[in-house]
């Protein structure tokens, strides 16, 4: 088994990727490209939680059924939504599902995320990961500067 090292620098934007579909992580992978963000990818749940405890990412692409046959079954998803929002606040959570509705605000708060996209729209996910990461950092921004100050 090889090991890959990815280095960053502080300027890096790092964003990881877990899709099983590969056209959905080719998309994905080319957006977040676009958008300037490093991209890792993952290809199981080992792979996968390993990779999102090392790296503080600011951006977690997801599928429903990444790398199981429900949702239910992914190891990743469940993983995500019983971590504490202290391990968790540094990045978006972005979760791809054919049973979603893109930008369902009640999805997204059902599935522990903050935002869904249905694979159909994909045609729309730079403009979905601009929204997403926008509508955060706005939430958030106090918070951030309460622990600038208190830090």
């Amino acid at each position: 088994m090889s090991v890959e090292f990815d280095f960053l620098t502080p300027t890096d934007k790092p964003a990881l990727v877990g899709l099983t579909t590969p056209e959905l992580q080719d998309t994905a992978k080319t957006a977040l490209d676009q958008l300037g963000y490093k991209v890792h990818t993952a290809i199981n749940h080992g792979e996968f939680l390993h990779k999102f405890a090392q790296v503080p990412y600011q951006v977690v692409v997801l599928e429903e059924t990444f790398s199981s046959t429900t949702p239910e079954e992914n190891e990743s998803l469940l993983t995500i939504q019983r971590m504490p929002m202290s391990m968790r606040r540094h990045a978006v959570f972005i979760l791809f599902g054919f049973s979603m509705a893109t930008f369902n605000p009640m999805q997204a708060f059902q599935q522990g995320v903050h935002a869904v996209v249905n694979p159909a729209e994909m045609f729309l996910l730079i403009q979905l990961i601009q929204k997403a990461v926008g509508d955060n950092d706005l939430f958030l921004h106090t918070f951030r500067e309460g622990m600038k100050t208190l830090g």
